[in-house]
Order: C-alpha cells, then structure tokens, then sequence
C-alpha cells in the first residue's frame, strides 16, 4: 500500500504504486486532463513518474508556476524537433526556459531568415498538433554518447561526455525527435497550444566567445491565447517606452563607440539626474546619513584584501603607475571601511551610516550593454551601515521604510520583497548566520508585506534581501538591496572597542535604494513612456508667444517664473503657433504657457497641460501656486 497525501491534507491509498496520471485520474477525469506534472515531495516530476514510497504529491496545471515552466521547456523542444524536421543537417545544442519564454541555440551553415522562422513556427504547429505522447529514457552515459554521435548531433554528444561516466542521462521522445534533458516535460504535444517565435541572435557555443558562434532562437509561450496578446501588448507598449529612443527623442543623453559603455549627459538629461541626486541627499540628511567621497583608483594591495582581485579582476579596469598595480573601483564598499577604520571607533558610535554617490566602472561585455541600462561606467546610491549583530534589524527594518517612502515618490508602489539566504559556500559561524537571516526575516515581517524566501542564494559573505519594482506595464525591475556582510570588515581591519572594552568587528550591511543612477533614470522613461511627473521633468513649462508682439512679455513671464525656482523655458520664434505647440508636446512637458495679445493685455497666461487639456487663463501667481503644489505633491507621494 503507498499512502499519497495531497494539498489539501486528504490521504489516499494505492494498492499499487501509482503514477502521477494515476493520482490525477483518481481525483477526476478533469484534473487528469489537465495534468502537465506533478508535484513529489516538492520535486516536479514527469505525469508517467512512478511513485513508489508515501509521498506528498500535488498535481501541476498550467495555473501553477511550475506548470507553465513545463510549458515553455516543452516547447523548446518542439522548436528543436521542427527545425530538425525542415533543417535536417542543423545540429541542436540546448534550449532552456526564460522569463516568459525560452530559447534554443541551433548550429546551421546558413542564418536563419524571418521567412525560416513563420515555417519553423507553422511546422511546431503541426507537430503539436499530432499529440505526439513525449516519453522519458534512461541511457548509461557512454551509450548516449554514442547515440548521439551516430545521428550526428556532436554538440549534444560533447555535453552528454561532460557529465560523470557513471551516471546514467535521461532522454525524451516525441515522434522521430530525441533530446537530451533532465525534464520534466509535458504528457503529449498536444498540450502545447500557444506560442509564437520571436527572433533570432548569436550566441557563442558554451558562452564562450572562444568558440563557435551559433544562432540563437527565441520564443514564447503561455497557457493561454489571451496571456499571450497581453504579453505581446506590453512588449509593443515596451518598444514605444524604450529609454534609448526617449534619450534621443527628448534630447537627454546619448552613448557612441569611442566610449562604450558610459554616458554623455545633455543638459535636460543631467537636470533630471540632478533632481534624484539632490532629493537622495535630502534623504540621506534626514535619515542620519553622512555622505562621503572616496578615490576612484585604489592600489592593488587593498583589493587584495578584499577579495577582489582573486574573484573579480576580469569584470575590473586596472592600471599601472611607477611599477605598483592599481584598480579603477568597481564598487564603493572598501573605500568606506578605509573612512570607518581612520580613528578608534566605539559601540557608542554605531551605527554608523555612510553614503556616497560613487562612480564605479565595471568591465563588461559589449554583447551584455544596453542602453544606459547595462553600463560600464556607472553611479550608485551607495551605503554602508556599520553596526552590532544586535542592530541588524532595526537599522534594517528602518531601510525598508524609507525605501518604500522613496520609490512611493518616484511613483512606484508594487514592490517585490525577497530574502536570499546561505549558500554551501560561506563565511561566518552559523550562529552569526542564524542572527542575520532571523534579523532580515523579522524585519520584513514587521513591514507586513509578503516576500519570498531564495534559499542558498545568499552571498558568501552574508544573506541579503532584494527589493524589486514592478512599472506601468507590468515589467519588474530589481533595484534596491541591503546584503549583510560578515567578511569584508574583518578582511580589512574595521573594529570598535565593545562595551566590555573589548576589540569586536562591526557588521557592514551594504544598501542601495535607486541602486544604478542611470539605469533607475531608464526604469522611470521607460515607466512614464517619457512623460516624467512634474518634478522629476527637466523642463516643467515651456513659455510660447503667437507672435512678435508679445516676445517681451512671454520672456519677462519666463523670468518671472524662474524666479520662484521652477524650470521654465520660453520659445520666442517666430514661428506658427500650432507648429510650437506640436513641437513642444512632443518634449512631453507638463505645461505649456501661451501667449498672445488677450493674455498680454489681461497680464496672463493661457495654460495647456499634457495631453493638450486647455486649462483657460490664469495669473502667473495662479500658475505659479499649481505648479509648485504639484511638485510638491509629488515628491511626498
């Protein structure tokens, strides 16, 4: 008798041990149909997997996480099977899940054209819709090797060489189609209903640039036809919003190839990095922040000590002077030990919060560079709380205040909250880890909001929590963190002399709210499709006379206006009124102020908010009071 416990605390027995379908099937014809794997002991398995001891099992459907992951892994082997079906002599490689899709990376002597890629959807199709059963086999390694090899297939066969010779390799079947995979997959291709193929791009065999280049197939898929039109909707609602486009289109910022990776700020660009830098100290200020300025370049020697050298020297840029080896910084959290070790500290004084906007550069690939997303040169909001064990959690229950203060007035409301904890590899006793991860915990409970626990994937040196935004499309953005550090502090000599009159290390918790500058300013673009809040916009009201008669009022109106601290610009051109207003909306400014002889005479503006809602006339003192009650307003959202 094998006894199977279900979600919802039922227990069934089985004279014999059941499989997965079995268990479903028991349960009802409908929950049988709709069976894609289960659930064994928290594994997700195969429908046809054997369960052979008392279990605890759940049946997986296309609601469930896991089910649609079966889903997209699935289809990539569709993919693989279709092009294998057009494109006999293309060699597969592998082909795994991603955020909302999945790939598969072919070798084949030609490109793959768009025309190659609507035949290779339309023949998944067909596959699909010969509900072909897929099963799982189970070949000891060398004979996989082998079989692979004599159809011809030297890239699956070089992975399948790679794994331990005596462990056995599983394969699944659909139709005349084999793959190496560990699985699970789908009962029959049938249940693959909905999907598209995206595009296709190069990628190096093993992610090597040394090796061959090969082509990269995308894709997507969903369980549903709608879920699909939603994602397809935001993807064209994200190609409208795309940072680099708005950079250009807004005249903010633009990045050339004699500097890859780093930014030239124009000057409405640089007016809005302003504004988040001023409003970050202001927060600094208020929140016992003491912000700092650290080297750019620092001797080998102190990244060394630190670990960096060892475990990060590819991704930094290094120089040379009068034979000692430096490092341009790639991150600000050695230079603020140096401050902290710079007299004797004492338990009175922590914690000890230091920021910096610091300037780091970071060397990465030029294939992994976007925009001003995936930089190389870059500022981040960086802190560092230097504190007690017994601190943790105050200081980190008080950063996810402010955190959630901050992004409340950048427009941000949904947040993502995840806590990473300790992975095999790792500094600190245990009993310093449990402190830790128990503090972090805590504190977000105490926040009452719902997170999500990452075990083992914490850092080495500390666990940490992850704070993500999700935008007006529906996208998520990981930004803000607060990791706690147990190494680098030791590692570089940071102490403070305890109560008992005793030399302790500090904990170093290293946080950022915005985390990236410049990356956080393509989040809010791209988040506002241009349209930035009144606050944040570089240019808050644009001031436009109809004609030359009015040039002198419409510039003292100008004046006037920048007086009171707002950013005002004025177009006195002589040109059509209509074609300023529509060039000047296209900026999407937050105002537009026009002028002509009613208004000059009335000692007035006529007003146009975005969008060209007409407002009427009003007095500069009455425009002056909106604008600034709604700057206001939105920077204490």
């Amino acid at each position: 008798m094998v006894n199977i416990k279900l979600p919802d605390g039922s227990v069934r027995g089985f004279e014999q041990p059941p499989k997965v379908i079995d268990i479903a099937a028991s349960i009802g014809a409908g929950l049988a149909k709709a069976a894609l794997a289960g659930r064994v002991n928290g594994r997700v398995v195969d429908t046809s997997f054997l369960v052979e001891h008392d279990s605890e099992v759940a049946i997986v459907t296309a609601r469930d996480k896991e089910g649609i992951e079966v889903i997209r892994h699935s289809t990539a082997h569709l993919l693989a099977y279709a092009v294998k079906a057009l494109f006999p002599e293309a060699q597969v490689t592998i082909g795994p899940v991603i955020d909302n899709g999945f790939y598969y990376d072919f070798a084949f002597k030609r490109p793959f054209t768009p025309e190659d890629l609507a035949a290779i959807e339309k023949k998944m199709a067909e596959l699909a819709k010969r509900d072909f059963p897929v099963t799982r086999e189970v070949l000891p390694r060398d004979k996989a090797v082998e079989y692979f090899k004599s159809i011809g297939e030297h890239y699956k066969a070089e992975i399948i060489a790679s794994i331990p010779q005596d462990e056995d390799v599983s394969l699944y079947r659909e139709g005349d189609f084999v793959d190496l995979c560990r699985g699970p997959h789908v009962p029959s291709t049938g249940k693959l209903k909905v999907f598209k193929l995206m595009k296709v791009a190069g990628a190096y065999w093993r992610g090597d640039s040394k090796n061959e280049m090969l082509q990269r197939i995308y894709g997507t898929a969903w369980a549903k036809k709608e879920e699909q039109e939603a994602y397809l909707h935001m993807l064209e609602e994200a190609e409208k919003r795309d940072h680099r486009r708005l950079g250009t289109q807004l005249d903010l910022f633009h990045v050339q190839e004699e500097a890859p990776g780093m930014v030239f700020w124009h000057p409405k660009g640089w007016t809005i990095w302003q504004v988040i830098e001023q409003y970050l100290r202001l927060v600094y200020r208020d929140n016992g922040y003491q912000e700092v300025r650290c080297p750019q370049i620092l001797d080998r020697s102190l990244w060394e000590k630190s670990g960096h050298w060892e475990n990060y020297k590819e991704n930094m840029f290094t120089t040379a002077s009068e034979n000692r080896d430096y490092a341009i910084k790639p991150m600000n959290c050695p230079g603020h030990v140096q401050i902290f070790n710079k007299g004797l500290r004492s338990y009175r004084d922590l914690p000890l919060r230091y920021g910096e906007f610091g300037s780091c550069h970071r060397n990465e690939s030029s294939g992994a560079l976007h925009g001003i997303m995936r930089i190389r040169g870059f500022t981040q909001d960086d802190g560092h709380i230097f504190c007690t064990e017994e601190q943790i959690q105050p200081e980190v229950a008080d950063f996810i205040a402010l955190l959630q203060k901050v992004y409340a007035d950048f427009g941000f409301s949904d947040i993502l909250y995840k806590l990473s904890t300790r992975p095999l590899k790792r500094v600190g006793s245990d009993a310093s880890w449990d402190k830790a991860e128990a503090a972090l915990s805590h504190a977000l409970n105490a926040a009452g909001v719902h997170w999500e626990e990452l075990k083992g994937e914490g850092a080495f040196y500390g666990p940490k929590i992850e704070f993500s935004l999700k935008d007006s499309i529906g996208r998520v953005w990981q930004c803000g963190t607060i990791q706690v550090d147990f190494s680098m502090p030791e590692r570089l000599g940071a102490e403070f002399v305890g109560e008992d009159n005793t030399r302790k290390v500090p904990v170093m918790l290293h946080r950022a709210i915005v985390g990236s500058m410049e990356r956080f300013i393509g989040i809010l673009l791209e988040n506002y499709a241009g349209a930035l809040p009144a606050w944040l916009a570089p240019v808050q009201s644009m001031v436009l006379n109809i004609s030359e008669g009015q040039s002198e009022y419409a510039a003292k109106v100008a004046s006037q206006l920048r007086s009171t601290g707002l950013r005002i610009e004025s177009d006195l051109r002589n040109e059509k009124i209509t074609y300023k207003i529509r060039e000047h909306s296209i900026q999407k400014l937050p105002y537009l102020l026009i002028i002509g002889d009613k208004e000059k005479a009335a000692g007035m503006v006529a007003v146009r908010a975005r969008g060209g809602e007409d407002l009427g006339q009003m007095s500069l003192a009455e425009f002056t009071e909106r604008l600034q009650k709604e700057v206001l307003a939105g920077r204490t959202a």
